[in-house]
C-alpha cells in the first residue's frame, strides 16, 4: 500500500483507521480490543493491518492525538503479517490465529520456509544430514534462528561446522538456486513427511475417546464393539485411563503426586479402586496418607462427573510428565504382572 499522507485521511476506510489506532495503542491494549470483538471484525481488521505498511506519524498524529504520549520518539508504525500474527496471538487460540492468516496471506503466503518451521528439529536434521553442506546452508539461513540452531546442534559436528563455514562464506543466494533448493524440499521432503507422519486413526480416536467422561465413553465403546469388536479392541489398547496410573513405578506415583493439585486427588480418588487408592496412599508419609484420607471421608458423597474431571486432569498431567521426560509410563499392557 502506498504511503498514507494527511489529506488521504478523509479516503481511509473504517477498518484501516481502526487498523492504525490499535497498533498505535500497543499490544495491551489491541489484544483486549481483539477479545471483544467478533470474528468478522478480527478478520476485517487484521486484514486491513497486515496491508498498512508504513504509516507517516503526522497521519498517525491526526488520527489519535490523545494517544501521542503512548506512540514513543518516532511516532511511526508499521503493520505486517509478523506484527499481526503477534498481536493475534495473545488474544485467540493458536489454530484460530493459523486460520485468519492463512485467509489473509492467501494461498502464496504459506512459504515453503515459513512450514519448514514447524517441522520438529529432529525430523528435519535427520533429512538434512544427507544432502551437501551448501544445501543446509541454505535452508539454516532461511528458517528463524531458534530453530536453525536446534538443527545445528543434532547434526554430526564436522558436518555441522562445515555448514557453518559455508553459511559465514554465503553471499546472497540467487534466486534460481533458492527455487531449485525449494523445489526440492516440496517434493522430496514435505510430501514424504506428510505420508510419514499420518496418524493413525486408532490412535486419534483413543486419543478423543480419553477426553470423553465415563457415560460417553462407555456408549461409543459399547456401540463400537456391536458395529466392529476388532477395533474397539484396539482403541481400548491405546487408551490411557485412570487405572492405568498403576503402571507406574513408585518413583514415578511421588513426581505426580507433586504435581497433582491438592484438591483434585481427594476427588479422584474417591471412585477410584482400592488398588489405585493402596498406590497413591502406599508412597505418601503416613502423616500426609492420613490427611488424604480424612479428606475424602469430608466430601462425603461426590458426583461422578466431578470423579471423572478430577481423574481426567491427574491423566493428563502423568501424560504431559512423561512427555517431558519426569516419569514413564510402561505403555505394554501385556507385561503387567497378576498376583
Amino acid at each position: 500500500m502506498a504511503e498514507a499522507s494527511p489529506t488521504d485521511l478523509r479516503g481511509l476506510k473504517g477498518s484501516q483507521k481502526a487498523a492504525m489506532l490499535m497498533l498505535a495503542l500497543g499490544e495491551e491494549h489491541c489484544t483486549r480490543l481483539f477479545s471483544m470483538m467478533h470474528e468478522d471484525e478480527i478478520k476485517e481488521i487484521s486484514a486491513a493491518m497486515a496491508q498498512l505498511g508504513a504509516i507517516r506519524a503526522d497521519v498517525v498524529e491526526k488520527l489519535c492525538a490523545d494517544f501521542m504520549d503512548t506512540m514513543g520518539s518516532s511516532g511511526n508504525l508499521v503493520g505486517s503479517f509478523e506484527s499481526t500474527e503477534h498481536l493475534l496471538m495473545k488474544a485467540l487460540p493458536r489454530d484460530r490465529v493459523a486460520q485468519i492468516m492463512e485467509e489473509i496471506r492467501g494461498p502464496a503466503g504459506r512459504t515453503m520456509w515459513d512450514k519448514l518451521g514447524n517441522v520438529h528439529e529432529e525430523v528435519l536434521a535427520n533429512y538434512l544430514k544427507n544432502e551437501y553442506p551448501q544445501t543446509v546452508a541454505v535452508v539454516l539461513s532461511k528458517v528463524r534462528a531458534d530453530h536453525a540452531a536446534r538443527v545445528l546442534t543434532l547434526l554430526p559436528d564436522a558436518f555441522a561446522m562445515e555448514v557453518v563455514m559455508r553459511m559465514l562464506r554465503m553471499e546472497t543466494v540467487q534466486k534460481d538456486v533458492l527455487d531449485g533448493v525449494e523445489r526440492t524440499l516440496r517434493s522430496e521432503f514435505m510430501s514424504n513427511l506428510a505420508r510419514s507422519t499420518r496418524r493413525d486413526a486408532h490412535e486419534l480416536m483413543a486419543d478423543i475417546f480419553n477426553n470423553l467422561d465415563r457415560a460417553a465413553e462407555t456408549r461409543f465403546i459399547t456401540g463400537l464393539e456391536e458395529r466392529n469388536r476388532e477395533a474397539a479392541e484396539r482403541i481400548k489398547s491405546l487408551m490411557f485411563t485412570f487405572d492405568d496410573l498403576q503402571r507406574l513405578s513408585g518413583a514415578a506415583v511421588q513426581v505426580l503426586l507433586r504435581a497433582i493439585e491438592k484438591d483434585k486427588l481427594p476427588v479422584a480418588l474417591k471412585g477410584a479402586s482400592e488398588k489405585i487408592r493402596d498406590l497413591f496412599l502406599s508412597n505418601l508419609s503416613e502423616r500426609a496418607a492420613k490427611m488424604l484420607r480424612e479428606d475424602m471421608e469430608a466430601l462425603g458423597p461426590v458426583r461422578v462427573r466431578d470423579v471423572d474431571e478430577a481423574q481426567g486432569t491427574i491423566v493428563q498431567l502423568a501424560k504431559e510428565l512423561a512427555a517431558q521426560g519426569q516419569i514413564e509410563i510402561n505403555n505394554d499392557k501385556d507385561d503387567e504382572v497378576i498376583q
